[in-house]
């Protein structure tokens, strides 16, 4: 059994629930330093933003790492299926490349938090990889309407190499 998403074997299919054992461990080892490590980083990055965006973007990414280490932590359910050994080795390889330009060690925290939180999001989940009511640009935001996860900038950051958007499940809101 994998102890940590490097461990992974992506040669064979892997099992939510074996991603989901392996995400556990991984969410047991990051603390409330690390994560205020990551707000800290948040609020170095979004230091350009207006101050009422920069301050929303800052609690609710905070409050999602919370909540979602907790969900993995506590979750207890039997997920049926599996993943892509190779699209899940793929994300991995360019959130690994995102945390190896870090430029400090808040900024490593974030990318190793983000990186639990998001792998179980996407692929045990299969939920948007962005909270639901993320504000991006121009005053849209991320939104769940008919269980379906409608994103307004998927299309215009589905080919940036370094986004998560081609791994996600959400759609382009086709209303902006």
């Amino acid at each position: 059994m994998a102890g940590k998403l490097d461990e992974l074997d992506f040669n064979q299919e892997i099992s939510k629930n074996k991603l989901l054992k392996t995400l556990k461990k991984e969410a047991r080892a990051i603390h409330i330093v690390d994560i205020m490590k990551a707000s800290n980083f948040l609020r170095e990055d979004a230091s350009f933003m207006p101050p009422k965006e920069r301050d929303d973007y800052i609690a609710r990414f905070t409050k999602a790492f919370f909540t979602r280490i907790k969900d993995i932590k506590d979750d207890q359910s039997d997920y049926t299926g599996v993943v892509n050994p190779v699209k899940l080795s793929e994300f991995l390889k360019v959130q690994d490349e995102m945390s190896q330009k870090s430029r400090n060690n808040d900024e490593k925290c974030f990318h190793r938090i983000a990186r639990v939180v998001s792998t179980y999001t996407a692929f045990v989940k299969e939920e948007s990889i962005h909270p639901v009511g993320t504000r991006f640009p121009g005053g849209f935001t991320l939104k769940l309407v008919d269980g379906v996860y409608l994103c307004p900038v998927k299309d215009k950051q589905i080919d940036t190499p370094s986004a998560l958007c081609r791994f996600c499940v959400s759609v382009q809101d086709k209303s902006v």
